[in-house]
């Protein structure tokens, strides 16, 4: 099969889709013919050797992906020969091919494209787990989304205002901002034009229930001091540093929690159950229309190059997406 290679040897880490060995199905496993697959900042970080594979995970980029089954393993249930389906991945999805685990697997409505298919699985289910299971979201609550105009921003503006809350997001353009209001967002706020924790505290004087970051260090004093008493701020990257220092006695005083978060290293044990939480309270807004996966753009796997500088230029509002199959 071809998969989409880093070459770590030379400047800038050139990608090629080249012959690599097929994918193999093991047991209880679904082996899938990939049609579409989409970009995570985790790629990027990935093709620049930031971050390490998780053990037994495919060596390629790729965290989610649609296609059709072209073989079922031993011990499989359920999944026959030409389902089709998405999935949340450990790795491999910037291929031909992917072996999954049965669990993890989700039918796509006969009425779905594969592109629309790919653009769920990575960015909903970051959303879902860090707002509703790690943040504790309730009906009723305040939520600060970072980045509101990402894949995982859009995602959690529209399930955060399914579950009625008050959402609160940030995003860098005007363009960005009037998009997440559309989605659902009550308030969005442009951070390149004024100081964020300002204007959060004009619309919501007594604070956030809850704040999902993108930026670690170099928002943290602010995140936290937006919080309500027993407010949880929930860090899933670190795209502005690492390192910052924080108030522990606002901490205790406040009873709030700093939640860091991964999704991809987490055992299959804990991705289906977060697929499974999905797929029971949000997944049937999917199918219904209710809720809808934002695409910026469609681009075919020979323009991975092309895909990358999207993300790190912060050009895209929602998913880009990669078609494997027309480049075959």
């Amino acid at each position: 099969m071809k998969a989409v290679c880093v070459d770590h040897a030379k400047e800038g880490f050139p990608l090629s889709w080249a012959d690599v060995p097929d994918a193999e199905c093991k047991s209880g496993e679904v082996l899938v013919d990939i049609h579409a697959t989409a970009v995570n900042r985790a790629d990027l970080l990935q093709r620049a050797g930031n971050y390490p594979v998780p053990s037994g995970a495919p060596p390629y980029m790729g965290l989610e992906m649609a296609g059709v089954v072209a073989d079922v393993g031993e011990d499989v249930t359920g999944w026959q020969v030409g389902d089709r389906v998405c999935a949340l991945l450990s790795g491999g999805g910037y291929a031909e091919k992917v072996s999954v685990p049965q669990e993890l697997l989700m039918h796509i409505p006969d009425d779905w494209s594969f592109e629309q298919a790919a653009a769920v699985p990575e960015v909903f289910y970051t959303a879902f787990v860090n707002l509703f299971m790690e943040g504790e979201l309730q009906e009723g609550e305040t939520v600060l989304i970072h980045g509101g105009a990402s894949g995982v921003g859009t995602a959690g503006i529209q399930m955060a205002h399914q579950a009625g809350c008050k959402v609160i997001v940030t995003a860098g353009r005007e363009d960005k901002v009037a998009r997440c209001l559309a989605l659902g967002a009550d308030v969005a706020i442009n951070y390149k034009e004024r100081d964020f924790a300002e204007a959060v505290r004009e619309v919501a004087p007594d604070g956030v229930d809850v704040v999902l970051d993108i930026s670690g260090g170099e928002y943290l004093e602010r995140n936290v001091s937006l919080l309500k008493r027993k407010g949880r701020l929930v860090i899933i990257a670190l795209l502005g540093g690492a390192n910052a220092e924080i108030n522990l006695g606002l901490m205790l005083r406040s009873r709030l929690r700093v939640i860091g978060s991964v999704l991809r290293s987490r055992s299959l044990e804990e991705k289906v159950a977060i697929k499974t939480g999905f797929e029971a309270r949000f997944w049937p807004l999917l199918i219904d229309g209710t809720i809808q996966t934002v695409i910026y753009t469609v681009l075919p796997i020979a323009q991975v190059a092309d895909a990358h500088d999207i993300l790190t230029n912060n050009q895209n509002i929602g998913k880009v997406i990669m078609r494997v199959r027309d480049s075959i």
